[in-house]
Formats: C-alpha cells, structure tokens, sequence
C-alpha cells in the first residue's frame, strides 16, 4: 500500500486520546488515524448514494410506486412465472 505523510497541528488532549483509542486497539497512532479517515470519508460516499436514492424514489410517480410493489409481491410468491 502506498501512503502519503502529512503535518497536521492537533490539540494536545485530542491527541492524548487518539493515542488511549490507538492503544487499546493494539495499533500505531498513524494506523488508528487512517482507520478513522478512511470511515469519515466512507460515510460521506454512504450519505451521497443515500441522498441520490432519495431524489430518485421522490420522483416516482403513484404508478411507478404500484408497479414496484406488484414487482415486489410477485417476486416473493414462488412458482411465479414471468
């Protein structure tokens, strides 16, 4: 894996905890870090598809919304042909 170094000015009681989290994880400070960035940025990613599935399902008409529904009913009953 390939990574990139950076100075970041953190207050020192942030850090204190940063390195309690990072040790009783069993992990390096810059480890720790990187998990935590690495989850931020993940829930950002989450938040955008989740939002984009929001608009879409809100332009769905009161026809499109029964043709889901039928779609889902007629997908759980067994046996049904298409």
């Amino acid at each position: 894996m390939t990574v990139t170094k950076f100075a970041i000015s953190v207050p020192v009681e942030t850090m204190r905890e940063v390195d309690r989290a990072a040790k009783r994880l069993r992990v390096t400070r810059s480890r720790y870090i990187s998990i935590v960035l690495a989850r931020v940025a993940q829930r950002k990613s989450d938040r955008a598809i989740s939002k984009k599935v929001d608009e879409v399902l809100a332009e769905l008409d009161e026809q499109d919304l029964e043709t889901t529904t039928h779609l889902q009913r007629a997908r759980r009953n067994q046996g049904t042909e298409w």
